[in-house]
């Protein structure tokens, strides 16, 4: 975890039209003397600066009164269904500008989807419109495409074209899908280093990438964009601040996908996103801040966090937020291969335990109340898991599932921000799998800036307790800087977790390939980032078996 970032107030950054909306609403709860964050979300759940209708629409802007290249942040695709796949650019001829450079007027994008990179066979193509109230962002759910079928895209704006990106559709429901490989990714600050990891990610052969959160860190990136030592750029000061406002957050992930690498992956392979705590700011539980600030000030900044990762993400409109809230937890399938619960665990939970410093579990963290992902989304869950039938039931979500012991003392101290910090609802995650007679679990984890592999035990204080399922967490893009493939508490945390069949610090992917009979996981790593070109190798390999759940080395 990185530390604190300093509270600045609102009034000291650059603002929107948008800003200055939800800045209001904030001025007005504090007015109202609103005494809960219920009551201050009831009054912020309201959908701000829609697009504007009839004579007060904003004006349309001619693609060919473009005069430089508005794709300069790429291009992405996602959440892949039989029939449907979601593509997503933002307009942005200038972005880091406010305004992308575009001002507060529409502008018509087309696009078209192909059988192949060269677009001689086009399938669909259609008409979108970038609206200045969602940053010129364009998200086209394109249905009616053929399953398990692979497509290429592009968008254009008078005469300039996107780059080119690649696709997928999942196979039929009921399909008897025999293979997947996916890759899974976390944590990407822009100032501790370059997107190497995501140079090879975008050259492997993966179906889908799962990203497990902290797309975006809300600290301060300086001129020289930190680590990575810039010398012929020199970045604008904008940067140089925490993000408050939908403005700052809107630039700071143009700064984000200016980055080539970043972009390459996301045009190579659908991505499937869920955010954790960066994307808004570090360690918030629910409507609760980090900071020493007034709840409902938090859920104003909670509004622009969350509409401009939808902005910047390619996410269906299900997902567009309604103020400070917004579902992000959903269902995907990959025929009856897989089943993947994309879980939010940190939307709805419960405020971290003893100050959220490292504690041995007691009254506080244990108190049965508490909550990870909240009632409904707990419910939805298990739900699903009941009605499942694919063979593989995979949790993609954002924080350590499994106990993570960090000394080898009888009251040795856990996280109280991961499960470690909310053991009742990690009980009632356990038991409603086991009820559901989920046979192949695997978790995919994010957060801790280092790759792991769990065994899930039934009874973590008894190793020799059966184990239910595997969990997996990907270190991360950069974040953490280079790393140490033994990090000094190596030792201490192997022998303190026997259920932990491995641990590398360095930085990386995973790559996973589900197949009928078993799941392999490769741990993907580069030896720095704090430098560009690194080469990937695989750290360690390990597969478990359909129907016997523990991890073995391939």
């Amino acid at each position: 975890m990185a530390p604190t970032g300093r509270h600045r107030a609102l009034a000291e950054h650059a603002f929107s039209p948008h800003d200055a909306v939800l800045g209001a609403a904030g001025r007005h709860l504090r007015r109202r003397r609103f005494l809960t964050v219920t009551a201050a979300a009831a009054a912020l759940a309201f959908t701000t600066n829609l697009p504007a209708r009839g004579a007060a629409a904003t004006r349309e802007l001619g693609g060919a009164r473009i005069s430089s290249d508005p794709f300069t942040l790429g291009v992405a695709s996602g959440d892949p269904l039989p029939d449907s796949v979601v593509l997503w650019t933002r307009l942005a001829p200038e972005p880091f500008a406010v305004d992308g450079g575009l001002a507060q007027e529409r502008v018509s994008v087309q696009w078209e989807v192909a059988l192949d990179e060269y677009f001689a066979v086009v399938v669909q193509r259609g008409t979108a419109l970038a609206h200045p109230e969602y940053a010129h962002s364009v998200h086209v759910d394109v249905r009616g495409l053929a399953p398990g079928t692979v497509y290429y895209y592009r968008f254009r704006s008078g005469s300039w074209f996107s780059p080119r990106g690649r696709t997928r559709t999942a196979p039929a429901a009921g399909a008897d899908a025999s293979s997947l490989k996916l890759a899974a990714v976390a944590c990407q600050a822009y100032q501790d280093g370059y997107y190497t990891v995501h140079r090879h990610l975008a050259e492997d052969d993966v179906d889908v990438v799962f990203h497990l959160g902290d797309y975006l860190y809300e600290y301060a990136v300086n001129a020289a964009g930190g680590e990575r030592r810039y010398t012929g750029v020199t970045l604008p000061d904008v940067f140089n601040r925490e993000t408050m406002t939908l403005a700052d957050y809107r630039m700071r992930y143009a700064l984000y996908k200016s980055d080539e690498d970043l972009r390459a992956a996301h045009a190579a392979h659908p991505f499937v996103v869920t955010w954790d705590d960066h994307e808004t700011e570090n360690n918030y539980a629910a409507g609760i801040p980090e900071n020493d600030v007034p709840p409902e000030e938090f859920l104003v900044r909670r509004a622009a966090a969350y509409r401009a990762y939808w902005e910047n993400q390619p996410l269906r409109a299900a997902q567009l937020p309604q103020g400070p809230d917004a579902q992000l937890y959903r269902r995907l399938h990959w025929g009856t291969l897989a089943q993947f619960d994309i879980l939010d665990t940190r939307q709805y939970r419960s405020d971290q335990a003893y100050d959220d410093r490292p504690h041995a579990p007691g009254p506080e963290s244990e108190d049965p109340a508490r909550t990870l992902t909240g009632a409904a989304q707990e419910e939805w869950l298990i739900d699903g898991w009941q009605s499942s039938t694919a063979l593989w039931n995979v949790m993609p979500q954002q924080v350590c599932f499994s106990r993570r012991r960090f000394d080898l003392t009888a009251e040795a101290t856990v996280s109280m921000d991961a499960w470690d910090g909310y053991p009742a609802s990690r009980d009632r995650i356990v038991a409603g799998a086991k009820a559901a007679g989920v046979d192949n679990w695997l978790v995919l984890t994010g957060d801790v800036h280092v790759g792991y592999a769990f065994d899930i035990k039934d009874d973590f204080d008894d190793p020799q307790s059966a184990t239910l399922g595997t969990e997996i967490t990907c270190s991360s893009v950069a974040s953490g800087r280079d790393g140490q493939e033994k990090p000094a508490n190596w030792d201490t945390y192997m022998r303190a977790n026997p259920h932990m069949k491995f641990y590398n610090g360095k930085r990386g992917y995973v790559r996973v390939e589900l197949g009928r009979q078993a799941a392999r996981f490769d741990f993907r790593t580069v030896s720095a980032v704090t430098t560009p070109g690194a080469p990937v190798t695989t750290a360690a390999s390990f597969v478990t078996e359909a129907g016997a759940p523990g991890l073995k080395p391939a």
